[in-house]
């Protein structure tokens, strides 16, 4: 059965971050008949500024609900009415986790159980978590923290008893364009005549806001209970991506960055004993499903991965040119974007 949010009421954790933003206007787009969608969000300003893109008067489903996903009262008093819960919320920025642990720990793990009992409290019946590349073999508290989220949302249900609940989980990485990351840093720095590039080997994973979003709206539509839904999506090199956007500059390897991995990874080998090909995706099954894995499977067309398999950047058969890089940024970043 295709997904239909029609009269549905959704909440969004962080809200007004770039998913958030992103999530609002393919739900609107797709589903104009959504009954309510809660931007639920702790920055005042920016709920402001994301309201004269989607005001009310335009938008008459819209809230806007101040507060914190580390307050669970606050976040149940939100979820009431509630049928599907987003949960984007997290800080991570990995110097900034590094040097305020207990902040990201609070956010991103006390915030994750704080969705959860909001679920099971409000009578919500779908939960979708984003996580991270950084949760696989985390070498960063950043990446612990969110890794510990995803053990937290796929172990909810074992607990859900007889409530009509899923949770599930998506992970993807690098959102092209997305704040602090390499592309705008690279369109802010080429007119320097320098790209610093932390290591020449380094790769990482493509993936647009709106794909990031169809991956959410496939879990909800796909997921039975405890699966990290894993989109296959292209690699590029970031020696690639200096060429893409400062084809004359000098690229001065300055060293990675304290926690920065050199490749980003999303199956694990060890994850690879309970991972699932199918089409466009791959499914990390939860190691104690509460249905049948066989069955699973069958209805998706799916096959177990060999043993062995790992899913990082670099082991990718598919890579972005230069070209092809410059066609995603005048998509996805700056549709003036010239050489």
């Amino acid at each position: 059965m295709a997904l239909d949010l029609t009269n549905k009421s959704i909440l969004v954790t962080g809200g007004t971050g770039s998913f958030g933003k992103q999530f609002v206007q393919t739900v609107f787009e797709k589903f104009p008949q959504v009954r309510r969608l809660v931007v639920y969000s702790r920055d005042e300003l920016k709920q402001y500024e994301m309201s004269q893109t989607f005001p009310q008067s335009k938008y008459p489903a819209i809230r806007y609900f101040i507060g914190d996903v580390r307050d669970g009262e606050r976040l149940k008093r939100a979820c009431e009415g509630v049928d599907i819960i987003v949960h984007a919320a997290a800080l991570k920025q990995v110097p900034a986790a590094e040097y305020n642990p207990m902040e990201c720990i609070k956010t991103n793990i006390f915030g994750a159980e704080n969705v959860i009992n909001a679920a099971f409290d409000c009578g919500v019946k779908d939960v979708v978590a984003l996580s991270t590349d950084k949760a696989a073999a985390p070498i960063n508290l950043y990446g612990a923290t969110k890794l510990c989220s995803d053990k937290l949302f796929v172990a909810a249900n074992n607990m859900k008893g007889a409530r009509d609940l899923r949770f599930s989980v998506v992970r993807y990485g690098n959102v092209i364009g997305s704040r602090g990351s390499v592309v705008p840093f690279f369109l802010q720095r080429r007119h320097s005549g320098v790209l610093p590039i932390t290591h020449p080997d380094m790769t990482r994973f493509n993936i647009s806001l709106e794909e990031g979003v169809n991956l959410v709206l496939y879990a909800l539509e796909n997921a039975w209970g405890g699966e990290i839904f894993v989109p296959k999506i292209p690699s590029y090199k970031i020696t690639e991506v200096a060429q893409a956007i400062g084809p004359n500059c000098e690229q001065e390897i300055v060293g990675i960055r304290p926690g920065e991995k050199l490749h980003e990874e999303m199956i694990t080998s060890t994850d690879a004993l309970s991972t699932v090909e199918l089409d466009k995706y791959y499914v990390i099954l939860p190691s104690t499903p509460q249905w049948s894995v066989d069955k699973f499977i069958e209805k998706f067309d799916g096959q177990r991965v060999p043993l062995g398999f790992h899913y990082d950047s670099a082991n990718n058969s598919d890579w972005l040119s230069a070209d092809e890089i410059r066609e995603e940024i005048r998509l996805h970043v700056d549709p003036d974007f010239t050489v």
